[in-house]
């Protein structure tokens, strides 16, 4: 990253902080060589990384109105949602409070009545299960130790299953070595009916699971896949070649 300048870089007890910059683009990262959040400066809302990309495949089954995210990161899901649909109702919920200060100093979030920020654990803010239910909720936890495993855990999933709606949709991003949990699909299938999956090319792997069953061809999903690329600015097929039914 010699191209980058270090704009901001901290330390709290969820360990390190940076951000950084270029002429065109902004990092953020838990560490050397980590890159957590890359974002665009003149085009924020165009995901940067394929995880990001191919958790945005759920829109191909909905046209949510409200969604949770889980892990805010630097924010890259919520433009992508705000300009997919500037009337979603999103709630953030980031256990770091410096990943909420940096997000809206140095990334642009979205910031207004449509957008609720809540600085808490992740597993702690579905216990309490006070929010009011969701078409979608988004679980992107990672830390400077890597991917939270909680967000694989029976617990997380049923908590996660009891805030959507009857026909909401759960979205993971996980690793490539998920793809072998079976405990993981397991647990999915005790919750959702239709559970779909992409591996990605940098070596994620991302879970759609639906609460109702989604009958659709793959021509079908080819032509939506290209009308909706137009609409968030990327091209969504790319991940459609890796998306298929996990079972």
């Amino acid at each position: 990253m010699s191209d980058f300048t270090l704009l901001h870089q901290s330390q709290n007890e969820f360990g390190q902080l940076m951000v950084l910059d270029s002429k065109t683009t902004r990092i953020l990262a838990f560490g050397d060589n980590d890159e957590q959040s890359k974002l665009l400066k003149l085009s924020p809302h165009i995901p940067q990384h394929t995880y990001v990309q191919a958790m945005l495949l759920v829109l191909l089954f909905c046209q949510p109105k409200s969604a949770i995210v889980l892990g805010l990161g630097g924010g890259g899901l919520i433009h992508a949602l705000r300009h997919f649909d500037s009337g979603i109702k999103l709630t953030g919920v980031e256990i770091n409070p410096d990943v909420i200060e940096v997000a809206k100093r140095y990334f642009q979030l979205p910031i207004g009545k449509k957008l609720k920020l809540i600085n808490q654990d992740a597993s702690d803010f579905l216990a309490e299960g006070s929010h009011k239910r969701v078409d979608l909720i988004f679980a992107d936890l990672y830390n400077f130790d890597g991917a939270d495993s909680a967000q694989h855990s029976k617990t997380f999933i049923e908590q996660s299953a009891a805030l959507l709606k009857s026909d909401g949709f759960l979205v993971i991003n996980g690793w490539k070595e998920q793809k072998f949990d079976d405990s993981l699909l397991l647990y999915l299938q005790q919750e959702f009916v239709d559970i779909r999956a992409c591996l990605t090319g940098a070596g994620n792997w991302v879970v759609i699971a639906a609460k109702q069953k989604h009958a659709v061809t793959q021509s079908a999903m080819k032509a939506k896949a290209m009308e909706l690329s137009q609409r968030l600015e990327f091209q969504l097929t790319r991940s459609l070649t890796r998306f298929e039914h996990w079972e």
